[in-house]
């Protein structure tokens, strides 16, 4: 047993800190190539976080004729009223849109709610029992201390300043998938749902070639992913920070030859190159 490990073993090089992962040496010196040539996404001026939490789907989100009835009735109610994506949602370089909206009930709102979005507030006051049986409201049953947000509010402490960050170019993605399933929303449209997150910040136009592109996807994967789920993997945002990407836009248009360009780019050699194309 001894001489065989003496004849087969692999050196590994891992930094402190780093997750442990077994490679062989072409992967060891493909995971060089990749940590030399890219910059971690934790060190790009971007910021990853989760999407919308409500604390009760059914209240703050509707359907299209809900809107629409709520906007009749008080044409106000448009301010206040976003279409969401969740992330079944979020498809490679698009989405498909299910008609479904958010009620972007903000931290504070409840102090205007009632007589600025009169509709918005009626249709509120029929959950009003269960969204204050949601944890942390204010003045939730037997929990008077509890005051994280008004019973009229959504879950997660929604600032007015946070709602403008959603209106702003960002890239949407679903956390659980099988393939990379990225979509820039570069006007700001859409509200992202709790089951999705997005990435704000600079150089989104660069960066979303990066992660719709098999080659990274199969990076991730390797060596950040932290093991697969069955036939997905999961892009966990303490995970995807690791990921280590070029701060060089590509030029390429095309899927494949985007591709090879990146392949060019991390500087790899052909057997290099070819090792990654078997597998992706």
């Amino acid at each position: 047993m001894s001489d065989y490990i003496r004849q087969h073993a692999v050196k590994i090089d891992y930094k402190l800190g780093e997750s442990w992962i077994i490679l062989n040496e072409i992967e060891q010196s493909i995971k060089k190539k990749i940590e030399t040539v890219g910059t971690p996404l934790r060190d790009w001026n971007i910021s990853i976080n989760y999407g919308i939490k409500t604390g009760l789907n059914e209240a703050f989100i509707i359907s299209k004729e809900k809107r629409d009835e709520l906007i009749k009735t008080d044409p106000k109610s448009a301010e206040i009223i976003r279409p969401i994506l969740r992330g079944r949602d979020i498809k490679k370089n698009s989405y498909e849109f299910a008609n479904i909206y958010v009620i972007t009930a903000y931290k504070g709102i409840n102090k205007i709610i009632k007589k600025e979005y009169p509709a918005i507030y009626l249709h509120l006051k029929k959950y009003e029992k269960k969204l204050r049986q949601r944890g942390q409201v204010e003045g939730k049953p037997g929990k008077p201390g509890s005051n994280q947000h008004h019973w009229t509010e959504l879950d997660n402490n929604v600032s007015l300043e946070k709602l403008d960050d959603f209106s702003k170019p960002k890239i949407l993605y679903s956390e659980i998938v099988t393939q990379p399933q990225f979509y820039l929303d570069i006007d700001g449209i859409f509200i992202p749902e709790a089951t999705s997150f997005l990435i704000s910040g600079s150089n989104l136009d660069i960066l979303i070639k990066y992660l719709n592109s098999k080659v990274i996807s199969w990076i991730f994967q390797c060596y950040y992913a932290g093991g697969g789920l069955g036939k997905g993997f999961r892009y966990k945002k303490t995970f995807i920070e690791q990921l280590c990407v070029p701060k060089i836009t590509l030029q390429e248009i095309f899927s494949k030859k985007i591709e090879d360009e990146i392949l060019k780019i991390y500087g790899f050699n052909e057997d290099e190159k070819n090792y990654i194309k078997s597998l992706i």
